[in-house]
């Protein structure tokens, strides 16, 4: 039989132990349908955080984990999106997926989002980045394709190989993340998710 001092000197051991893992960062991932997601990361020459995650469904299956990471959490998509470098949206791919239903769901998040003039102002660059998208062909289940925010401007990149230049402009980054996080997501739960919640 343990007596109270013996009782509290082991909840007082499991705690230090608690804290030691939490502090050194053993505990420095979580899981989305199998997909692990680090809860830091170094991108570029930037330290990012993960903001929020979630799963992009469509007609009930499963397509991607998106994952958003930033220098320091946001619960705000108008923070997000007024934020400059750097940032990460990455997808997680749940299924294969064609070039091309990628860029229908993406053309049909920014047509949402976007007024006129401003769709107008990105059009050209937009155009480079479907070219972009289009080499690839088709992208396979557990492949990750990135879109890191940096001063060059937009990167993407395929399981860790940049495709393409960086496309310029802060205004092309802020178009795609409205796909997202805009005031007409492409998915309700997954703006919520990303944005922490």
């Amino acid at each position: 039989m343990l007596t109270l001092l013996e009782t509290q000197m082991r909840s007082r051991m499991s705690l230090f132990a608690l804290l030691t893992l939490l502090l050194t960062g053993t505990v420095n991932a979580t899981e989305l349908a199998g997909v692990k997601l680090e809860e830091r990361i170094h991108a570029g020459n930037a330290n990012l955080v993960l903001n929020g995650a979630g799963i992009r469904s469509r007609f009930f299956m499963k397509v991607y984990v998106a994952a958003l990471y930033l220098p320091s959490r946001h619960a705000q998509a108008t923070d997000i999106l007024a934020a400059g470098a750097p940032k990460r949206m990455q997808l997680a791919l749940l299924r294969d997926l064609p070039a091309e239903h990628f860029m229908e769901g993406l053309h049909k998040g920014i047509d949402l989002n976007l007024s006129a003039t401003e769709h107008e102002a990105i059009k050209s660059r937009l155009d480079g980045f479907d070219r972009i998208l289009l080499a690839l062909g088709k992208a396979h289940e557990g492949d990750v394709l990135t879109l890191d925010e940096t001063d060059a401007g937009t990167v993407p990149s395929l399981n860790g190989r940049q495709i393409g230049a960086p496309i310029p402009g802060a205004d092309f980054y802020r178009a795609l993340l409205r796909v997202w996080l805009g005031d007409k997501p492409v998915q309700d739960d997954l703006k919520h998710a990303l944005l922490g919640g």
